[in-house]
């Protein structure tokens, strides 16, 4: 066996690996030799390092060039691209970025580039504009995530700190050691365990359950799809309609109370509001008692099951797990603080292997050891512009300039964006009705784009600059959400023209006048060390160890000394909560949020509350009768190597697999492996069909991640040849208090389809020489 230690290591949110190359060329990705479960996603570099979709050259959209005097030309997708030099490419952001700010203000860029770029610390392509837009004025911005906003606002309410109960649940020794029962709502799938924000060199999740399962530890999985949980640990499958786990979390929290289950002395000592709660419980207000029985008609399951589960909970030393993809539906706010209520019932948030945790599964860093250690990141500097949206309410801002939205207890007004600039991320991807986004992807008077490949984004975008992948450039891997640090390293030289986002933005600096500003008059290198001296000093000051920076480099990687007695975030206030109290107005787990009862017009209840979805498949009509959970696909970290060799082949015949189950699929005549169109009024999307039992009837799945396709229909709306669900996806926001993204209530028709579509998603545009084109209007 071949020894590759000596290879030089590079990192990703999936992993870290030793990169093989032979005369400049990328060989082999070989799994970092320290990881217990490396992640395949990785491999997909192999081919996307250097593929036909590379980026390699500048391009502009020669509609837009031929049309910037007389408006915007529409962004089609299908659009032809004009390659131009560096420098030329530069002047005219330069001309746009200053053209905006003169007739707009700094309001009118919009630069919420969400999206995953690189594991590095460094070179995050995020950080890197964001700190480049502050050096020139400011920008409107993005504030939560697509992954959980709904979590992360209503945790600031009941808890104070919504990020660091997120991340830090009980770790999973003390889980092995003390726990009895983890009942999962919205399952621990695997595949979502492969990433980890900042990277991962250590993949612990499927040891962590692993060694739960040996030591005795139990398993409930309610979800709609039995393999949301892994096989390996014999869980039990309460197989739930999508949208009613918080109706049967408050019957089985009705059980707890009227079996007086429920720990009365934790309840008056380390929250407030319960009593409020407690009669919206018994039904004192609005006549329905939350019983087990009202739980299970909505949830289409046995009463007895719910009863029978409610007494094991109140038996044993429980963890509820609640999936961050609870969150992403309509109301996606009820779940984490309904299942937050149901664990203080029983009592046990802070004791070691009870309590609440906040999305197992979800990232390999929850459930990982705590690293109480704040590592140095790139300075933003200060945003001058107030104006932001959240994350997920993009096309609402573009179509409607001026309006008004609600949003956490705030009146807001959308402003008039007149550019977008995107770098490290995909909205194509992460959106949701994606023929909405596309009409409102017109409204921007230019958009510009920082990627490696001509997906979606990029195809869609009027100035592209080219950028490099992390195998091209050096950086480090550094979190507290991971026990390894690494070293990363240039393995290939960029292809082509690329740069790294800094150097990009680092021209444009200069062409704008503030490059002594934006670089701080150092170089990347020096950067790169900068940031990891002052996180050395950080981690000192929290009694964590780090080498000095040449050695680090010299050996590539280092192991930081794990915590001795784990704990989770709850820990001290269970010990003090006068002294360790949380950031809340009681310092107490608010049940009943003082905060949000003072909202005015409040929208929801001031505590947990089960609110029936729009869509869902207690009101699914006949045209539409499937309910389709669109998950996070195993293959890849959203649509990031979609392109390469572990995400095709995990396609059927070129798409997206969609599971069914078979009843479902023989009375609508699919067979497996037949191409079906999955569409309802938003729109539309091809997919391969898969038969599996271990599927609810009513119930279709397909991932996410596939790059768009999209065929104009005369309807109106778009359909995606290869397998993007967002293309059905309701973009609505989850309520007034979040206004996160609702992707999982989303009803369907499923049919076959016999119609020959050829997939054109990986091919590149049509690009032109520059030639003696005048591409600016000042050059």
């Amino acid at each position: 066996m071949s020894d590759h230690t000596r290879l030089p290591l590079t990192a990703a949110h999936w992993g870290v690996y030793r990169a093989d190359v032979t005369d400049g060329k990328l060989e082999a990705l070989h799994p970092f030799e320290h990881d217990p479960d490396p992640s395949p996603i990785g491999q997909g570099y192999l081919d996307a390092i250097d593929d036909p979709v590379r980026i390699k050259t500048p391009a502009v959209r020669k509609a837009w060039l031929d049309n910037r005097s007389d408006g915007v030309a529409a962004r089609t997708g299908r659009d032809a691209f004009v390659e131009v030099s560096w420098e030329t490419a530069e002047k005219l952001v330069a001309e746009e970025l200053n053209r905006v700010r003169e007739e707009h203000g700094n309001q009118a860029i919009y630069g919420g580039s969400y999206g995953w770029s690189s594991a590095g610390r460094f070179h995050h392509a995020q950080s890197q504009l964001h700190r480049f837009l502050n050096c020139i004025g400011g920008y409107t911005r993005s504030v939560n995530s697509y992954s959980l906003a709904a979590g992360e606002v209503i945790l600031s309410h009941v808890l104070g700190d919504a990020t660091a109960f997120i991340h830090s649940p009980q770790p999973w020794q003390s889980v092995s050691k003390h726990t009895g029962l983890i009942v999962a709502f919205g399952g621990m799938p695997l595949r979502n365990s492969q990433v980890s924000s900042g990277g991962t060199g250590y993949h612990r999740t499927r040891e962590g359950l692993r060694q739960a399962k040996e030591a005795g530890v139990s398993f409930v999985n309610v979800s709609p799809i039995r393999s949301d949980v892994s096989s390996e640990l014999g869980a039990t499958w309460l197989a739930a309609r999508p949208g009613s786990d918080v109706a049967i979390m408050l019957g089985l929290a009705h059980e707890i109370m009227s079996n007086n289950w429920h720990d009365n002395a934790f309840l008056e000592r380390y929250t407030s509001g319960f009593q409020e709660f407690a009669e919206y419980l018994a039904g004192a207000k609005d006549g329905v008692a939350k019983t087990a029985a009202w739980a299970a008609e909505i949830a289409q399951i046995p009463e007895s099951e719910i009863r029978l589960l409610a007494k094991r909970m109140s038996a044993t030393r429980t963890i509820i797990s609640i999936s961050w993809s609870l969150t992403r539906q309509e109301h996606g706010e009820q779940p984490f603080w309904m299942a937050t209520v149901l664990a203080a019932m029983l009592g046990q948030i802070g004791l070691p292997g009870g309590g609440v945790a906040y999305g197992y599964g979800a990232a390999n860093s929850v459930g990982n050891e705590r690293f109480p250690v704040r590592y140095a990141a790139l300075p933003q500097l200060k945003n001058p512009v107030d104006d932001f949206i959240p994350v997920a309410r993009i096309s609402d801002m573009l179509l409607n300039p001026g309006s008004e939205y609600r949003f956490n207890g705030e009146r807001r007004s959308y402003p008039d964006i007149r550019l977008v600039y995107w770098a490290g991320g995909n909205p194509f991807h992460h959106h949701q009705d994606l023929t909405r986004l596309s009409a409102a992807w017109q409204k921007p008077e230019t958009v510009v784009v920082h990627d490696y490949c001509w997906n979606a984004l990029a195809k869609r975008a009027d100035i592209v600059l080219p950028c490099t992948t992390p195998l091209e450039r050096d950086d480090i891997m550094i979190t507290p959400r991971d026990r390894f640090v690494i070293a990363m390293k240039a393995v290939v030289s960029p292809v082509g023209e690329a740069r790294d986002d800094h150097d990009i933005l680092r021209g444009l600096s200069r062409e704008l006048g503030v490059e002594e500003t934006f670089t701080d008059g150092k170089s990347a290198s020096e950067w790169i060390k900068w940031l990891y001296s002052e996180s050395r000093i950080h981690a000192l000051s929290s009694g964590v160890e780090l080498p000095d920076f040449d050695s680090f480099l010299a050996k590539g990687w280092h192991e930081t000394e794990r915590p001795k007695v784990p704990e989770d975030a709850f820990a001290a206030f269970r010990r003090d909560p006068a002294g360790s109290p949380l950031k809340t107005p009681s310092g107490k787990i608010e049940i009943t949020s003082t905060s949000i009862a003072a909202f005015e017009d409040n929208p929801v209840l001031p505590h947990p509350a089960w609110y029936e979805p729009e869509e869902w498949l207690g009101r699914a009509e006949k045209r539409f009768p499937y309910h389709l959970i669109s998950s996070q696909p195993a293959d890849k970290l959203h649509s990031q190597l979609d392109q390469g060799r572990t995400s095709r082949s995990a396609k059927l015949k070129g798409r997206t697999p969609l599971q069914i189950h078979p009843a479902d699929a023989e009375r609508s005549g699919i067979a497996d492996g037949d191409c079906v169109r999955v569409h309802n009024r938003r729109g539309a999307c091809l997919a391969t069909a898969k038969l599996d039992a271990d599927i609810m009837p009513g119930v279709v799945q397909m991932s996410t991640g596939a790059w768009l396709d999209a065929v104009p229909q005369k309807n109106g709306t778009i359909l995606c040849r290869h397998g993007n669900p967002n293309t059905v996806t309701r973009d609505a926001g989850t309520s007034e208090l979040a206004q996160g993204p609702v992707a999982h209530s989303c009803l369907v028709a499923v049919e076959t389809y016999r119609q020959d579509e050829s997939i054109e998603a990986f091919e590149p545009p049509v690009i032109e020489r520059q030639g003696t084109r005048t591409v600016s209007q000042k050059v």
